[in-house]
């Protein structure tokens, strides 16, 4: 879609490694997400705690992947920029931190703010790539990962979310590699588990559909999960909340897909639902 968005500002800009979020926050529990999250208030600031120790408060937080934290706002609505780490370069992320919560904090601040309110007049939005997204928030494109092919080809199969669900046996067998040998290779290449790495994509997968007026057992049971406790326990362990608060919350949310990704031959993904 590419019409101008609600009149609440409420809007998610999803790609294949990056999401735009500004919306409402809710009032989560802890979450733990397999992204890098960098969190701008839209006014006044945030308030964050985290499992590795930091307490902090300001106009500009970040969050390394797969870290447990909660986020509360003086405001009901946030803004929220995620990248996929597996799509940047081993170290990019630090470095992106280091740069976010340093002395150009403010600066960073107001870029993003001003990338929502790019997005927000933008006439089309399905043609923003990993590097075009990155120049709007961080004023750079991020260094992208060399991927093993194998590996790769795995991320995209786990990416599809249609026909059979994707296993690490049906990955290793079409690499040409034994279960454990493949396991081993991805998660020298990814920094992180094949199994943490699909549960993350197919929670990740859900924001494709949060506004849209869903039976969400139907939904749980098309994305993987076996079945609806499944499926519960999981979004409340990545995003703090219930899949029922999600949706609830995002019924004036205008979702825009883009499929551009770099390195593809196709320039599309196989996500976008």
């Amino acid at each position: 879609m590419d019409e101008t968005g609600p009149a609440s500002g409420h809007l998610m800009l999803i790609t294949p490694e990056r999401v735009f979020y500004a919306g409402l926050l809710g009032r989560p529990r802890a979450r733990c997400s397999g992204a890098f999250h960098v969190y701008v208030a839209i006014r006044d600031g945030l308030w964050l705690s985290s499992a590795d120790g930091r307490e902090a408060y300001g106009e500009l937080l970040a969050v390394a992947p797969n870290v447990r934290h909660t986020v509360t706002s003086d405001h009901r609505s946030v803004i929220c920029v995620t990248v996929e780490p597996e799509s940047v370069s081993p170290g990019a992320l630090d470095e992106l931190m280091t740069r976010l919560l340093g002395e150009q904090r403010e600066l960073y601040a107001r870029r993003i703010r001003a990338a929502y309110d790019e997005l927000r007049s933008r006439a089309c939005r399905g043609d923003i790539t990993s590097s075009a997204f990155d120049r709007m928030c961080f004023d750079e494109a991020l260094p992208r990962r060399r991927l093993d092919a194998r590996v790769a080809r795995a991320i995209a199969q786990i990416g599809r979310f249609s026909g059979e669900p994707v296993t690490a046996t049906s990955c290793a067998n079409e690499a040409g590699l034994s279960a454990s040998r493949f396991l081993h290779l991805f998660k020298q290449e990814t920094g992180i588990s094949f199994r943490s790495f699909r549960a993350w994509k197919r929670a990740r997968h859900l924001l494709h559909f949060a506004n849209q007026d869903l039976n969400l057992a139907h939904l749980a049971q098309d994305i993987g999960y076996p079945d609806s406790t499944h499926f519960s326990h999981s979004i409340r362990r990545f995003y703090g909340l219930k899949p029922r608060a999600i949706f609830s919350g995002s019924r004036d949310l205008a979702i825009y897909h883009s499929g551009r990704i770099e390195g593809s031959d196709s320039g599309l993904t196989q996500e976008a639902g």
